[in-house]
C-alpha cells in the first residue's frame, strides 16, 4: 500500500499503464491543454540575481504579433524589450514560443490562495502582470535535460526544503506537514525522472536518450523518493476525480469543433473510467487532515509555506526549467485548492471556480506524474543490472539537482 493513500503499488501501476497514461498522453497534445500562460521573465523576490548571460542563446524572443491567434491579442500583449532578461542555461534550456493557429477561450479569473502568481488586490497592478505573461506551446517545450546545474539549481531546492518544507523525524512531524513534504519530494522525484528520461547523452552529436544511471542515482536507490512520487501522483489524481463534475461541465472551446469534442470525450474518460473507479475509487482521503483544534491555523501556515515555494519558481535561472516549475507548482496548488480550500475554508458553502490555466496545469502535472510512474515501473526492476552494465560507459553525466 502506498503510505497515507488508499491504493497499493500494483494497482496504481496497472491502472496507470492500462487506463490513465494513454488517456493523458493524448489529452495533453490537444489544443486546450497544449498552451500555458506564464510569466517567464526573471523577478526573484528572495535574493538578487546578476541576470547575466553566461552562455549563448540564453534569452528567448517573443513571437511576432502576427503569430498570435486573434483571441490571444489584448490591448497589450507580449514583453517589452526592456523585459527580455537573459537567463542562465544552455541552448537546451530556452523556451520555444512558436504558436500555431489553434485557440481557446478564457475562463473565470480568480486568484489561487495557494500560489504566488497574480497575488494582488490592485486591478491596475493585475493588468501589468497580465501584460507580462505570454502563451507557450508545451508540446514544443518538453520537460527534459537543460544543463541547469550548480549553485543556482542547488539554491532553489535548498530554499524549498530548508525554509518552507523541512523534513523532521516522523514522530515530530504532524500529518499535514508530512503531506506537504511528500508532495514536494514527489514532484522533485518526477522532475528528476523526466531529466533522466530525455537526457542529452552526447552534445556534439545531439544524441538524446535515457540516462539510467541518473535515474538510479537520483530516484530509484531511495525508496522514500519512489514512495513520494506515487503519493504525489495519487494526491493529484484524487483532486482531478473530486473535481469531476466541474471538469465535465467545463467548456473546452478552442475554435476547433472536432478536437474540442475529442477533448471533452477524453476528459470524461479520465474522470469516469470504470476500471479506475473499481480498482482505486479513493486514491487519497483528504478528510483525515486538518481534524485537530489547530486545523485552521495549521492550514494557513502550510498555505503560506506553499505560496513561498510557488514564489521561489521565479528564482529559477533556466527559462525552460522555470516554465515547468511554475506549471507543476501551479498544478499542485490547484490540487490543494480543490481538496482543501479556496480561501482557507471548506468548500461546503462555496462553489469551485478554477482558472483555465489552473486546469491546464493540473492535467499536465498529472500527465507528468503518470509518465514518471510509468518509467519508474518499467525500469525499476532491472535497474541494478543496467547500472552494472553502464558503470564503464564513456558517458559521464553531471547529475542535475
Amino acid at each position: 500500500m502506498v503510505e497515507d493513500c488508499c491504493c497499493d503499488y500494483e494497482t496504481v501501476d496497472a491502472i496507470n499503464e492500462e487506463v490513465l497514461h494513454p488517456i493523458l498522453q493524448e489529452l495533453v497534445t490537444l489544443p486546450f491543454f497544449r498552451y500555458f500562460k506564464v510569466k517567464l521573465w526573471c523577478d526573484c523576490p528572495f535574493w538578487p540575481d546578476d541576470g547575466m548571460c553566461r552562455l549563448r542563446d540564453c534569452s528567448v524572443c517573443e513571437c511576432p504579433e502576427n503569430e498570435f491567434p486573434e483571441p490571444f491579442k489584448k490591448p497589450y500583449s507580449g514583453l517589452s524589450p526592456d523585459s527580455m532578461i537573459c537567463q542562465e542555461g544552455k541552448p537546451q534550456a530556452t523556451v520555444d514560443r512558436t504558436l500555431d493557429a489553434k485557440v481557446f477561450k478564457g475562463w473565470i479569473e480568480t486568484d489561487n490562495p495557494w500560489t504566488y502568481d497574480d497575488e494582488t488586490d490592485n486591478v491596475a497592478e493585475k493588468n501589468i502582470i497580465s501584460a507580462e505573461m505570454t502563451y507557450v506551446n508545451l508540446q514544443l517545450n518538453p520537460e527534459r535535460y537543460t544543463g541547469y546545474t550548480g549553485d543556482s539549481a542547488r539554491r532553489i531546492w535548498d530554499s524549498v526544503y530548508k525554509e518552507n518544507c523541512p523534513k523532521y523525524p516522523s514522530e515530530e512531524m504532524c500529518q499535514e506537514k508530512k503531506a506537504l513534504y511528500k508532495l514536494i519530494s514527489g514532484l522533485h522525484s518526477s522532475i528528476s525522472v523526466h531529466i533522466a528520461y530525455d537526457y542529452l547523452l552526447d552534445e556534439s552529436a545531439n544524441l538524446w536518450g535515457h540516462n539510467l544511471p541518473l535515474l538510479y542515482d537520483r530516484v530509484l536507490k531511495y525508496p522514500e523518493r519512489v514512495q513520494n512520487l506515487y503519493f504525489t501522483y495519487l494526491f493529484v489524481l484524487r483532486a482531478v476525480t473530486k473535481a469531476a463534475d466541474y471538469l465535465e461541465q467545463a467548456e473546452y472551446n478552442t475554435g476547433n469543433p472536432e478536437e474540442d469534442l475529442k477533448t471533452q470525450s477524453l476528459v470524461k474518460q479520465l474522470l469516469y473510467n470504470p476500471k479506475l473507479r473499481s480498482a482505486c475509487p479513493l486514491p487519497f482521503d483528504e478528510a483525515k487532515l486538518w481534524q485537530g483544534e489547530n486545523g485552521p491555523e495549521l492550514k494557513q501556515e502550510i498555505q503560506k509555506q506553499f505560496r513561498n515555494i510557488s514564489a521561489i519558481m521565479d528564482c529559477v535561472g533556466c527559462e525552460k526549467c522555470r516554465l515547468w516549475g511554475k506549471l507543476q507548482v501551479l498544478g499542485l496548488g490547484t490540487a490543494l485548492k480543490i481538496l482543501f480550500s479556496v480561501d482557507g475554508e471548506n468548500h461546503l458553502n462555496q462553489s469551485l471556480q478554477l482558472q483555465r490555466n489552473e486546469v491546464i496545469a493540473l492535467v499536465n502535472l498529472l500527465n507528468r506524474l503518470s509518465e514518471s510512474v510509468n518509467f519508474v515501473h518499467e525500469k525499476g526492476p532491472s535497474i541494478e543490472d543496467v547500472i552494472k552494465q553502464q558503470s564503464s560507459s564513456t558517458v559521464k553525466p553531471v547529475f542535475p539537482i
